[in-house]
């Protein structure tokens, strides 16, 4: 028992003796003898064949990055590995860095989609409604018409280049024209099913078209409806475009080139380290910061004009997070419906014009027997003579078919959807995308620092120099600008990736178009002016955190100043909105102002009848 005793007690003093003077594991050199650690870190990295690792530091091998006067556990092969190693690394970390922003980006970009195709579908049959219910003789023949028109629109919407509202609804209103002239206008004159008559029907129409510029059938209608939809759908368009080009600059930072110099600025700042038989001491900060912006020189350089890219994704959604009636999305795409219907009794009121300037031009249209149903024949006759009538008199004229089948869409068809539905709020969407990204405003200038902290998880005394170990590292640590990687003592950067360039150009002229399409560019500008003079403003482009959905309703003259100010924010810190579930039914659909005579007379009919009321409460007893 004796003897065990002093076994453990000479054990005790071995291990303290140990500790004592023999160095650190993951600090010990090379000159120890042994390259087994290195080993150990070259197999647990997959650099490569592990049978590359010598067992014993050696003197004498051509080193082109790690090369120093004492043994080396590293031979030249070894260099090769860790330079496709330190690429290869690099790439997956600036990978895992951006994996958050892409999932950011790509999700509300289709979430966007799914929002913008739910909308058009909608509005789409419920202008199509419009026909089945108040003018049947069209419903057929006018139904493919509307497709076609909001088709575009969705186009338009995904921000597809090709798209224009302005020939899309004028080639609706050049084909639904002669529709009307044949079953509206003249309705005992239509197509026949003779076939003998067919060419002569295609040529009246083909000058209906022609000539419908000149005739202007559908008054100031087509030229009211291209300027809402372009108002109301331009921050829409353009967030698709750009959040298309937030995602294809995100991809073109992870497929960066990096440079013969990066890599071998990486290699020393990494495994140099190794060859000594240090695996365990970090690189100095400075040199982590030196080595990272000289590689990522082309991404830092896209810095700004990405800062530039999210500061206006936070204005657009920001607008349509607090559109108000005026600018409304939602409400742009519900009028077409009513500005179809305004259209259309346009021309049912100057038919008689209409038709004699028609006749002038393409000569009457041949006969033929027009099959009408009789409830389509009924409404027609009916809506034409309140047309005539509302020409004599004002105060005789019933409640108009528009304010009908106005109060019909409120009630049948409304905006929201039940609380099961999975399709998401546009305000809402929006709100939570504007706080979502401005996190992410100076993601690609602070890249190279994110990654250099990655590097720093174990806070120690000393650290890798590139050459040596030391406390601090003493080289200058530069900016991450091309100019100032010219003073760069770790690695010469001459040039930027060239598709980096290209993709700097695309993203400032795509800003710049965008702001001049909306009108935003001027304000810029005047906004930049003012800040320069040392007036610091903020933009509160998401309004408050409660809109009309949330029992509260925005001034429209805040919202509209909002929205056309073009005013794009600074980077602040905004708290994140309480979004509460609302009941369906909390709030009616927003009713489209329609401006006609039945609401003047329902106006005038009221207040006559108020007045005798009151005749009538004042007579004495």
């Amino acid at each position: 028992m004796f003897r065990e005793a002093i076994q453990n007690v000479r054990f005790f003093w071995f291990i303290l003796f140990s500790f004592a003077f023999l160095p650190e594991a993951g600090c010990r050199s090379a000159d120890a003898g042994s390259c087994h650690e290195v080993k150990i870190a070259y197999m647990m990295r997959q650099i490569g064949p592990v049978e590359l690792v010598p067992e014993r530091p050696a003197t004498g091998e051509h080193l082109r990055v790690c090369a120093h006067t004492g043994p080396s556990c590293c031979t030249s092969k070894m260099e090769d590995s860790y330079m496709a190693a330190v690429r290869s690394e690099m790439k997956h970390k600036m990978r895992s860095y951006s994996f958050e922003l892409k999932y950011l980006i790509e999700g509300h970009r289709k979430a966007y989609q799914e929002t913008f195709e739910s909308l058009v579908t909608f509005t789409s049959n419920l202008t199509c409604t419009l026909f089945d219910s108040a003018y049947s003789a069209l419903a057929s023949d006018c139904r493919p018409l509307v497709f076609q028109l909001f088709n575009a629109i969705r186009r338009h919407l995904s921000g597809d280049v090709n798209s224009s509202l302005n020939n899309a609804v004028r080639r609706f209103y050049n084909d639904l024209f002669p529709l009307v002239y044949r079953r509206l206008l003249n309705p005992g004159i239509g197509h026949t099913s003779a076939i003998s008559h067919l060419s002569f029907s295609t040529n009246h129409d083909d000058c209906l078209r022609m000539t419908q510029q000149d005739v202007n059938p559908f008054g100031p209608h087509p030229r009211l409806l291209i300027n809402s939809l372009s108002h109301a759908l331009g921050p829409g368009r353009a967030l698709s475009r750009l959040l298309r080009v937030a995602g294809e600059v995100v991809n073109s930072t992870e497929k960066v080139t990096l440079s013969r110099e990066c890599g071998r600025g990486l290699v020393k700042m990494q495994y140099c380290s190794h060859c000594r038989g240090l695996t365990l001491i970090p690189p100095c900060t400075g040199l982590c910061n030196n080595v990272m912006r000289g590689c990522l020189v082309g991404i830092s350089e896209l810095g700004a004009s990405w800062g530039s890219l999210v500061v206006l994704l936070q204005r657009l959604a920001g607008t349509l997070a607090t559109s108000s009636n005026h600018n409304s999305m939602e409400l742009a795409l519900l009028a077409i419906r009513n500005h179809v219907n305004d259209a259309i009794l346009h021309a049912q009121l100057h038919g008689p014009r209409i038709t004699a300037t028609v006749e002038k031009v393409c000569g009457p249209q041949a006969p033929g027997a027009l099959i009408m149903d009789t409830r389509s024949s009924k409404l027609h006759a009916a809506t034409w003579a309140t047309l005539l009538t509302s020409k004599k008199s004002a105060v005789t004229l019933p409640p108009s078919p528009h304010r009908f089948l106005q109060l019909q869409t409120q009630k049948s068809f409304p905006l929201k959807g039940s609380r099961g539905e999975k399709s998401r709020n546009l305000k809402k969407l929006s709100r939570e995308f504007e706080i979502s990204i401005q996190r992410y405003q100076w993601f690609l200038s602070e890249l190279p620092e994110l990654l250099c902290e990655s590097e720093m998880e174990v806070e120690q005394h000393t650290c890798w120099s590139g050459e040596d170990v030391v406390e601090s590292y003493a080289g200058r640590v530069v900016g991450s600008t091309l100019k100032a990687q010219k003073e760069n003592p770790e690695m010469s950067i001459r040039h930027i990736d060239p598709a980096l360039k290209e993709v700097k150009q695309r993203l400032e002229q795509l800003t710049q178009e965008l702001l001049v399409d909306l009108g935003w560019a001027s304000k810029k500008r005047e906004k930049g002016e003012e800040a320069d003079g040392g007036s610091t403003q903020t933009d509160g482009s998401s309004g408050d955190d409660c809109d009309d959905e949330d029992g509260c309703e925005a001034s429209g003259e805040e919202s509209g100043d909002d929205s056309s100010s073009g005013r794009i924010p600074e980077t602040k810190e905004m708290a994140s909105p309480s979004l509460r579930p609302v009941s369906p039914v909390q709030h009616s659909p927003p009713k489209v102002a329609v401006q006609s005579s039945a609401h003047r007379t329902t106006f005038e009919l009221l207040t006559v009848v108020i007045s005798l009321l009151l005749t009538c409460s004042l007579e004495p007893l």
